[in-house]
């Protein structure tokens, strides 16, 4: 999903490295852990990022979209101007399929469904989104449950568009927020985890050079 806005405010670091899932000569498939940034910060103990540390071994490496600070899984970064458009280009066209992970508080009754809510800012409680049909972007979340527990269920999302904070706040509008948000779980579903239980597992798009369907994999680590 797309990121936060950059936070004023120094955010924790983690020492995981990221791993490199694929490269090839005009793209890298990487894998982000979570509590790093996907680009710089504006605070200057921010520079250290998923794109900064990529630098230092790919130094032509270009941003293509973001994944929040909590979040973990993969990302795509092009290696050079012509591919960073026609990636972009896909993105924008939503021609890439993406599918997460997610832990969820409660049991669902039923097996799959779709979220059709709309998303704006919340400007009173920056960074948070809210739900809103009438200033909202349009936001499509599909999910199906994976596995049934007493209490919590694995959920794998496939968010259509890709919205700021789209996945929690859709899974909260479902009745069954992420265990460990800490923008829209209650307090009891936040302490329920040690991170935010949400993983980008899967990202399938035609490569840029040669047209061929790339599929890149990242196996959640919940």
């Amino acid at each position: 999903m797309a990121a936060d806005p950059d936070p004023p405010y120094r955010v924790p670091h983690t020492r995981e490295p990221y791993r490199i899932i694929h490269a090839d000569e005009d793209l890298l498939l990487v894998r982000k852990p979570d509590l790093l940034l996907s680009v710089p910060g504006r605070h200057p103990d921010n520079f250290d990022c998923l794109l900064s540390r990529l630098k230092c071994e790919y130094p032509e490496a270009l941003l293509i979209h973001r994944l929040d600070l909590d979040t973990s899984g993969i990302m795509v970064f092009a290696r050079h101007r012509d591919a960073q458009s026609a990636l972009s280009r896909l993105f924008q066209e939503r021609r890439v399929e993406k599918r997460y992970i997610a832990l969820v508080d409660g049991v669902p009754g039923e097996d799959a469904g779709r979220i059709d809510l709309p998303i704006a800012r919340d400007w009173e409680n920056r960074p948070r989104q809210k739900i809103c049909k009438d200033t909202g972007k349009k936001a499509t979340t599909h999910w199906r449950v994976m596995e049934r527990g007493a209490d919590v269920s694995r959920l794998l999302l496939r968010p259509v568009t890709g919205r700021s904070h789209q996945l929690r706040i859709h899974c909260r509008e479902l009745g069954h927020p992420i265990l460990g948000c800490d923008l829209y779980a209650p307090n009891a579903v936040l302490g329920r985890a040690p991170r935010l239980m949400l993983h980008a597992c899967y990202l399938a798009f035609p490569h840029p050079r040669s047209g061929r369907a790339l599929v890149g994999h990242c196996e959640a680590p919940f």
